[in-house]
C-alpha cells in the first residue's frame, strides 16, 4: 500500500491559523479570487460549494467507513481547524499550458480519527478524505446534490462495466435525472445553474477505485447522486480472446473480476483518499482553462527526470486496417515499413503496431509475418520511434520485466488496452506500469481506460488516454450515428479531465446520416475541416493520425497541415459555445505561434472570432474552412491566407457537423 503524499506546495506559505470550531459550519475555503467557496458542514458531515455566492453544488453529503464502522457517525465538529495560503507554479512540459499555478487557499478539519481537506482555487475547489488509522474501506460516501434549476450533461456506462468510458453523452435537465438500475454516471459530470458552469471530477487516485454514481434521488435541494465504486477484486480469471479461452495462466486479453471482496480499497498505512474536485466557470468555454486536476495530482518524485519524454504525432495502423490492407495483408514487415517511411517523409515522430505483431497475444511470441527487432532499428535509422501495442493482461504482474525488455529492444513505449474495469486493483497497476516504464524511458498510452485522475503529473510518461467514445466507434457505426454531437460535448465533458486519445484525422468525410460503418475502408461523418479541427481543439501530447499513408498521400495540403500541428501548448483560451452546440478554443504553441479551432454539431451556424487572444502587431492567418457545398459534399474545403492584426474580428460559417481551424503567425 502507497501512502498518498499531502499536497506539494512550491512557493510561500502563509502563517498558520488554529481554532477550536464546534459548530454546524466546521468551516470553508475561499480563493484568492474571492469568487468561489466551499463549505463543510458537520451533524451530519456535508459540503455545499458557491460561486460568486451562488450555490452550485447544495449540501451533499460525505463519509468513509472502516473496518465496517462508519467514521463520520455522530460527528459534530472538528477537534481544531487549520488553515494555509498556497502558493507557486510548477512547469508542465506535456500539457495544455507552460506551467500551472497552485495558487490556493486550503482548510484542514481534524476530527480524530480522520480529517477533511478543503482547497479553493480560482479555476475551482476540492475535499478529500485523510484517514489516521489503518482498516479495511468497506466504503465513501461522495454523494453530489445538483440544484433543481440545473442543466446537465454527462455519459452513463453500465453497472457492470464500471472502467469502460465509452458512451455517447446525453443532456437533461436536473428534474429529470433518475436512477438507472443498470447504469452508472461517469466522470467529469457537468451542469449550468444560476449561470455558472460546474465539472465535477477526480484526482489523486492511488490504490483506490475510480468514482461513479449510482441512484438518483429527487430531493428539495436538487438531485442527489450517490457515489458507486466498484468492490475490490477477490478472485480473476483471464480470457484470451473475445470470451474464450478462460482461465488462462498468464497473458490473454482481459483480467476480469469472477468475484469481490465486500470492501472498496485497503488502509495498509494512514492514508489520504482522491480529490472530488469542482471545475467552476463563468461559461463552459472557460472549462478547458481549469488546471485543478492537474495541479493537486501527486506531483514528480524530486529528483527524477523525465526531460527524455518526448510528445508527438503517431502514424496508427489499426483503424484504417493496416492501409486498409488488412491484418493478412498489411500486418508484415512490409507494411510497417511502408507506415514508417511515411511517417519519416512527413515527420511524424512514431508508429504504432497495434495488435497482430505478436502470435496469439503473447507479447513474447513475435508474428511470423512481423519481424519486430529488424523495424525497431529500421525505425531508428529513419527518425521513428516504435510504439507497441498491448492487452494489459500480457503485462499484468510482469511489468518490470516487459519494460526492461522492450526498452532494451529500442521500442519507445507502450500502448496498453482493454483494462476496462475501475476498481483498487486496476488503478495500482496503472501506476506500477507507468513507474516501471518511466525508469526505462518507455511512454504509455493508456487505451481501454477510464478518464484522466492526473497521473499524467505525477508520471509524464503517461501520455495520453482513450476513456472516450472516440473515432474507433465509426468502423463499426449504425447509419444513423450523429458523432459530431459526440465531438461537441466531449470537449467539454471528457477533455475537462485530461489529455484524450481521441484518435482523429480521417479524410474520408460524409454528411451526418449518409455513411455505414465499414472496419476495411472505414470514415466519418461531418466535414473534413471537422477533422482537422480536432487536431487543435483536443488535447494529446501523443497524438494519433489515424487514416492510411494512402489516403494522407491523396490530400497532403491537409495532411501537412495536420502534421504540424503542437501537441503541447503554453496557453489555452476558451472561445465560445457549449456541450449542446458548437466548441471553439485558442491555443498557444511553443513557438509563439497561435491555432484556433472550432466545431459544431449536426446543425450548421456562423462564428464570430475575435483574436484578442493575439499579441501586437500584424499577424499571417492561415485557415482551413468549409466550402459552401460542405453540408452535401463534407470533403470541400477552403485553403487561405489573411493578414490580421490582434482584435479583428474572422467570421467563419461552418456546415452541418462542419468547423475550422486557423494558424497564426507573425
Amino acid at each position: 500500500m502507497m501512502m498518498q503524499k499531502k499536497l506539494v506546495v512550491i512557493g510561500a506559505v502563509a502563517a498558520v491559523a488554529v481554532s477550536a470550531c464546534t459548530a454546524a459550519e466546521v468551516g470553508s475555503a475561499v480563493s484568492p479570487d474571492g469568487r468561489n467557496a466551499i463549505r463543510l458542514h458537520a451533524a451530519p458531515l456535508a459540503y455545499e460549494v458557491l460561486r460568486d455566492g451562488v450555490v452550485v453544488a447544495a449540501k451533499s453529503g460525505i463519509g468513509v467507513c472502516l473496518d465496517g464502522k462508519c467514521l463520520v457517525k455522530g460527528v459534530s465538529g472538528a477537534a481544531s481547524v487549520t488553515k494555509r495560503t498556497l502558493a507557486g507554479t510548477v512547469p508542465a512540459p506535456t500539457y495544455k499550458k507552460a506551467g500551472v499555478s497552485l495558487a490556493g487557499n486550503e482548510t484542514f478539519a481534524d476530527f480524530g480519527d480522520f480529517a477533511v481537506r478543503l482547497v479553493a482555487r480560482n479555476d475551482g475547489v476540492a475535499y478529500r478524505l485523510e484517514l489516521k488509522k489503518t482498516g479495511i474501506i468497506t466504503n465513501e460516501k461522495a454523494d453530489l446534490t445538483v440544484p433543481k434549476a440545473a442543466r446537465c450533461w454527462y455519459n452513463r456506462t453500465p453497472r457492470g462495466s464500471l472502467g469502460c468510458e465509452e458512451t455517447v453523452p446525453q443532456f437533461s435537465d436536473a428534474t429529470a435525472l433518475k436512477t438507472d438500475a443498470k447504469a452508472a454516471f461517469y466522470l467529469p459530470f457537468a451542469y449550468s445553474v444560476g449561470g455558472k458552469t460546474v465539472a465535477f471530477t477526480e484526482s489523486g487516485l492511488t490504490d483506490y477505485p475510480a468514482l461513479y454514481f449510482g441512484d438518483v434521488e429527487q430531493t428539495d435541494a436538487g438531485a442527489r447522486l450517490s457515489s458507486l465504486f466498484a468492490k475490490y477484486p477477490k478472485a480473476t480469471t483471464r480470457v484470451g480472446g473475445w470470451g474464450k479461452e478462460k482461465g488462462l495462466k498468464t497473458g490473454g486479453r482481459w483480467v476480469r473480476v469472477t468475484e469481490t471482496e465486500n470492501f472498496i480499497a485497503k488502509a495498509d498505512a494512514p492514508r489520504a483518499l482522491p480529490w472530488r474536485t469542482f471545475i467552476l466557470a463563468d461559461s463552459p468555454s472557460k472549462l478547458c482553462e481549469a488546471d485543478i486536476v492537474y495541479a493537486l495530482a501527486e506531483p514528480v518524485a524530486s529528483g527524477t527526470d523525465f526531460s527524455w519524454v518526448k510528445p508527438g504525432k503517431v502514424a496508427w495502423d489499426w483503424w484504417n486496417a493496416f492501409d486498409n490492407k488488412g491484418t493478412e495483408k498489411g500486418c508484415t514487415t512490409e507494411g510497417y515499413k511502408r507506415f514508417i517511411d511515411f511517417a519519416a517523409k512527413a515527420g511524424v515522430e512514431y508508429v504504432i503496431f497495434d495488435e497482430g505483431w505478436s502470435e496469439a497475444l503473447n507479447i513474447w511470441k513475435y508474428s511470423p509475418r512481423v519481424d519486430v527487432p529488424y523495424l525497431i532499428e529500421y525505425g531508428k535509422k529513419k527518425g521513428v520511434g516504435i510504439i507497441l501495442w498491448m492487452a494489459w493482461a500480457q503485462m499484468y504482474g510482469e511489468e518490470e520485466r516487459v519494460a526492461e525488455y522492450f526498452s532494451k529492444l529500442g521500442a519507445k513505449g507502450f500502448k496498453v488496452d482493454f483494462m476496462d474495469r475501475a476498481d483498487a486493483e486496476v488503478t495500482a497497476f496503472l501506476e506500477r506500469c507507468a513507474k516501471a516504464c518511466a525508469k526505462h524511458k518507455l511512454l504509455v498510452d493508456y487505451h481501454g481506460v477510464y478518464r484522466p485522475v492526473g497521473l499524467h503529473r505525477t508520471y509524464p510518461n503517461v501520455i495520453n488516454y482513450e476513456g472516450i467514445h472516440g473515432l474507433e466507434q465509426m468502423k463499426w457505426a449504425p447509419a444513423n450515428k450523429d458523432m459530431a454531437h459526440n465531438d461537441v460535448a466531449a470537449f467539454f465533458l471528457r477533455l475537462t479531465a485530461g489529455p484524450m486519445d481521441y484518435t482523429p484525422g480521417a479524410m474520408d468525410n460524409y454528411p451526418i446520416g449518409a455513411y455505414k460503418g465499414n472496419g476495411r475502408n472505414p470514415g466519418s461523418v461531418g466535414t473534413r475541416c471537422h477533422q482537422m479541427a480536432l487536431m487543435a481543439l483536443y488535447e494529446a501530447p501523443l497524438q494519433m493520425l489515424s487514416d492510411s499513408p494512402t489516403k494522407y498521400e491523396k490530400n497532403m495540403e491537409c495532411f501537412s497541415f495536420m502534421a504540424a500541428t503542437p501537441v503541447v501548448w503554453d496557453a489555452t483560451v476558451g472561445l465560445g459555445g457549449c456541450p449542446e452546440s458548437f466548441a471553439a478554443v485558442a491555443r498557444k504553441a511553443k513557438d509563439g505561434s497561435w491555432y484556433a479551432a472550432a466545431i459544431t454539431n449536426k446543425d450548421a451556424r456562423d462564428f464570430e472570432l475575435k483574436t484578442c487572444f493575439l499579441g501586437d502587431g500584424e499577424w499571417k492567418a492561415e485557415l482551413f474552412r468549409d466550402a459552401d457545398v460542405a453540408d452535401a459534399q463534407p470533403t470541400k474545403y477552403v485553403h487561405e491566407t489573411r493578414t490580421v492584426k490582434a482584435g479583428e474580428m474572422l467570421k467563419f460559417h461552418m456546415a452541418s457537423g462542419g468547423g475550422f481551424v486557423v494558424r497564426f503567425s507573425k
